[in-house]
């Protein structure tokens, strides 16, 4: 009966309804992956592209060695990178808002233009100066993609009407950069062997090379704003405008205030680990230099496949309950760390960098998803970019008090224990906001249907 009360016919003894499903399933995949436009899948490439030449930072590995042997001082060189992070923090704001006036397409190879010069710094001038404004210049081609980027991405889509493919789109982006990380870092030693300067070369190609793609990606309509007013009606300077309209947004909006505050620990936790935390926690293990570059390579394929499938975790959970869920995973892997011995440590790195693979690209479709469409997106993708790296300076601070003090143990547990915490407020902030927001929904609805149904009657 209740499928005759649902319309439909009501299944025989007998009738096999699974293989009907299983055959009913590959053509609804297959069309998922065939309603794409031509101009949507350049879009994805190019994005790809992009992704995979712009971050592609040959030096990584050695830059640490290389300024060593340039002659600078352990002070030294994390002295740059706090300024390195403080200087992120700072020009994530301008970098945003400039985004919203000129184009994401156009903020995009700007920064891609930055950061080829940035990756030429070091061979030009190999010293502190030179490092410095390397990493300087390096901060604003980076903030220039970091919100850019993602509002690109995701508004062509959308304009392609295919904005459901952007999570898909965006783990793969992120899969093939990590990728293309696993397959160069190995050559870097034999290069440098032939030439010292030979990273920073090939990570200026690189980025030059997103130029290009940068520069393929099709123009997209801009929010118009020439005429537009703040909210009291007045004309205002343009950036001003898109600042106090960000500001208003997250204002009228807790729903996403709470998610870019919930994103500050998936980023904190995994940029600590694995540049700020990554060699001390091996060496605290015994695993000698030589074998950090195996260990991080491990690492890069676990959070390449993790970042290629992010769809695996939206099937029974919400996408906000999983990045709570994997907050706290990420917490207790990396305490984890502290028991163990050598291949212990080094399997746990690789699931701590799976986690970050899977959650990242959720957590930035959850922040798209929460921006209004008139919104400046790549403002307050900026927003959300700036409070993860000035957490970042702090979380960097108090960890290289703690390694001072020859705590590293402590420091785990206490992160752990303090990112626990945290999240279990902020899921029940966000559950509590998410019941707001759906009644609020209803009664606009209810109202809308009430209204409809008065102009029916006149």
């Amino acid at each position: 009966m209740a499928h005759d009360r649902r319309g439909g016919v009501p299944a025989g003894p007998g009738t096999p309804v699974r293989p009907m499903r299983r055959r009913a399933s590959t053509p609804r995949r297959r069309a998922s992956r065939e309603d794409l436009t031509p101009a949507a899948r350049r879009i994805i490439r190019l994005n790809n592209g992009f992704q995979l030449l712009f971050n592609l930072l040959w030096w990584m590995p050695v830059f640490y060695a290389y300024q060593r042997d340039a002659g600078l001082s352990d002070g030294q060189i994390f002295g740059i990178q706090s300024i390195y992070y403080i200087a992120f923090c700072l020009f994530e704001i301008p970098t945003g808002l400039v985004a919203d006036r000129i184009g994401a397409r156009n903020c995009l190879w700007a920064g891609a233009t930055v950061m080829t010069a940035a990756n030429l710094m070091p061979v030009l001038s190999p010293s502190y100066t030179g490092f410095l404004l390397h990493f300087l210049a390096i901060a604003a081609g980076r903030s220039l993609t970091s919100g850019a980027a993602s509002a690109c991405l995701y508004d062509g889509l959308r304009a392609e009407g295919a904005g459901s493919h952007y999570l898909r789109a965006e783990g793969t982006a992120r899969a093939l950069g990590l990728a293309a990380k696993v397959v160069c870092w190995p050559f870097v030693g034999p290069l440098m062997a032939l030439a010292p300067q030979s990273p920073y070369v090939l990570s200026a190609v690189s980025a030059a090379g997103s130029l290009g793609c940068a520069l393929a990606l099709p123009r997209t309509a801009r929010r118009e704003t020439g005429k537009a007013t703040d909210g009291s009606g007045r004309r205002g300077p343009a950036l001003l405008r898109d600042t106090g309209a960000a500001l208003r947004t997250l204002r009228s909006s807790p729903w996403l205030a709470l998610l870019m505050v919930q994103g500050v620990g998936v980023f904190t936790l995994s940029r600590i680990c694995q540049v700020n935390l990554f060699q001390p926690v091996l060496l605290h293990h015994g695993i000698a230099e030589s074998g950090h570059g195996t260990v991080l390579a491990a690492m890069t394929v676990a959070e390449a496949i993790a970042s290629a499938r992010p769809q695996w975790l939206t099937s029974r959970l919400s996408p906000t309950a999983w990045v709570s869920l994997l907050s706290v995973a990420l917490a207790a892997t990396l305490a984890g760390t502290t028991v163990g011995g050598p291949w212990a440590v080094a399997g746990l790195l690789c699931v701590f960098a799976g986690i970050t693979g899977f959650c990242y690209p959720v957590q930035r479709k959850l922040i798209n998803d929460a921006i209004p469409a008139h919104a400046p997106r790549a403002t307050l993708l900026s927003v959300e970019s700036i409070v993860d790296r000035g957490v970042c300076a702090l979380a960097a601070v108090a960890a290289g008090a703690y390694l001072a003090a020859d705590r590293l143990d402590p420091l785990l547990w206490q992160s752990a224990a303090v990112t626990c915490a945290l999240v279990l407020v902020l899921h029940v902030a966000l559950r509590r906001a998410h019941r707001t927001r759906r009644a609020h929904r209803t009664a606009d609805g209810a109202e809308t249907r009430g209204a409809g149904a008065a102009s029916s009657s006149l």
